[in-house]
């Protein structure tokens, strides 16, 4: 029998907002309502910044939300070796090549292509890749990877969109523009993004696209600011041979100036608003209905 599989995904990087909290509220309402089972998944694999007490409070205010989920969280940090393999895979295809400018010197290329007309973004403002490693001979690469130099494993994008075709996703939410039902991807708006570094196996856009699909999941609910990423992620489970679940983007909580609200800016976290009286209802009706 079909069984729908629900996941919320947070980063220990911080505690958790009201803008969490209707992610995770409406993740495992979606899966009560359809007979569905909820993972939770912690996405650490940014250590600098992940620490122990924000996992810790990460449970705690679920718990006190009223979410519970399926045993045996997922943390990101204890299966590397699944995104080395798919690296692997992806190499052995020849669809991503290392890179071995620093972040200053790709900024000194952007600049010097601005200087001739603005240089293309991402949808979220990052410029696409400048440089040319593409084109680097082989031996080189081997000889500098070899050598124990900083680098990031890229995607050829051009050649990924050749080798996929072209690729769609099912939205049962709606997109910042509107958009819902069948969604066209246009993973070439991201150029050549990184899939990997030397001292990491892996980046945000791989190990989600990897652990959905060995998590099984079959439903993705997340906020609106990551619609244009799922494009990525359809283009790297065609490339992997992953399943592809159904998508689901929701509304965000805005703070007062339209914002939305962010771990970065300092947004009130639920642990602030428990302490000053709210309950989970309370919270309920501050995040408000919709979908």
């Amino acid at each position: 029998m079909y069984t729908r599989i629900f996941r919320f995904a947070p980063s220990p990087n911080g505690y958790l907002h009201l803008g969490h909290a209707y992610s995770a509220l409406l993740n495992h309402d979606m899966a009560r309502e359809t007979g569905g089972r909820l993972l939770l998944r912690i996405e650490d694999i940014d250590a600098p910044r992940c620490r122990p007490e924000y996992e810790a409070a990460i449970l705690e205010d679920l718990g006190w939300l009223g979410i519970s989920w399926q045993p045996d969280v997922r943390r990101q940090s204890e299966y590397f070796d699944d995104y080395r393999a798919a690296l692997a895979k992806l190499e052995a295809e020849r669809l991503i090549y290392p890179s071995f400018e620093s972040r200053s010197e790709i900024a000194a290329l952007v600049a010097e292509r601005d200087r001739h007309g603005r240089w293309p973004r991402d949808p979220d403002g990052v410029p696409l890749y400048p440089g040319r490693a593409r084109q680097m001979p082989p031996a080189e690469r081997q000889r500098r990877r070899g050598g124990g130099e900083p680098f990031a494993l890229r995607l050829a994008m051009d050649a990924a969109v050749a080798r996929a075709g072209v690729l769609t996703w099912t939205e049962t939410g709606m997109g910042p523009q509107g958009q819902t039902g069948t969604v066209m991807a246009a993973p070439q708006m991201w150029g050549d993004v990184v899939l990997g570094r030397k001292e990491m196996p892996t980046s945000y856009h791989l190990a989600v696209a990897v652990d959905d699909a060995l998590q099984g999941v079959t439903d993705v609910v997340r906020g609106q600011d990551l619609f244009w990423s799922t494009a990525i992620h359809r283009l790297l489970q065609a490339l992997l041979g992953l399943p592809e679940p159904v998508y689901h983007h929701h509304k965000l909580i805005v703070d007062a100036a339209g914002r939305k609200l962010s771990k970065s800016t300092m947004a009130t976290s639920l642990r602030e608003l428990r302490a000053s009286g709210a309950t989970p209802a309370d919270i309920r009706r501050m995040v408000g209905p919709g979908r």
